[in-house]
Parts: structure tokens; sequence; C-alpha cells
């Protein structure tokens, strides 16, 4: 069974940093473009940041300059390192995998931005 496991997420004051993981298991992760996604209370989830298989990146506008997905093949792990974090930014983060139609997603994790 695939898993996608999140963790890092936790109380941050603003202009705090986080670091999110996502701990992929029984997928061949370094062929799968990865993603990570927010959703806040009341509001669609939207997606944060895109890393191809091929390591290209993308970002919302956002979290431009502040956020950055990485992966580790050899871990089986993506990175969201988070910079600058704003009241506006909590929401529970998602983890993403997605290799044509097949598509995983992590259990999520909880990211509250506070004083």
């Amino acid at each position: 069974q695939v898993q996608l496991v999140e963790s890092g997420g936790g109380l941050v004051q603003p202009g705090g940093s986080l670091r999110l993981s996502c701990a992929a298991s029984r997928i061949s992760f370094w062929l799968y473009d990865m993603r990570w996604y927010r959703q806040a209370p009341g509001k669609q989830r939207e997606l944060v940041a895109t890393i191809t298989g091929g390591s290209s990146t993308n970002y919302a506008d956002s979290v431009k300059g502040r956020f950055t997905i990485s992966r580790d093949n050899a871990q089986n792990t993506v990175y969201l390192q988070m910079n600058s974090l704003k009241p506006e930014d909590t929401a529970v983060y998602y983890c993403n995998a997605r290799l044509g139609y097949q598509e995983y997603w992590g259990q999520g994790t909880q990211v509250t931005v506070s004083s």
C-alpha cells in the first residue's frame, strides 16, 4: 500500500521558519511529480509548490521567494522549506504524488503561524 507521511508541522511565530517533510513508500518515487498543497479553514485546497521528477520547480505567487521545495530521491522524501512565515500561511499542508493517472495524498500536517 502506497503511503505518504508528512511531518514537521507545528506552531511558529510570524517571521519564523519550518521545514515540512513527506516520506513516500511503495512507489517509484523518482518518477513522480511531487506537490505540496494547503487548505485553510473555510477555504479551498490550493497548490503551493511543485517539483517534477526532473526537479523543475514551480510556486504559487503567494509563497515565491519564501518557500523552497526540494526532493531527495535516495530517501524517497520531498521537503518544503518555509521561511518568513505569515499568519495567512496557517493551514493543513498536504503532500501529493502524481504520475499520469496515479495520484496519492498524505494525511496532512498542521502549520499554525501566530504570535
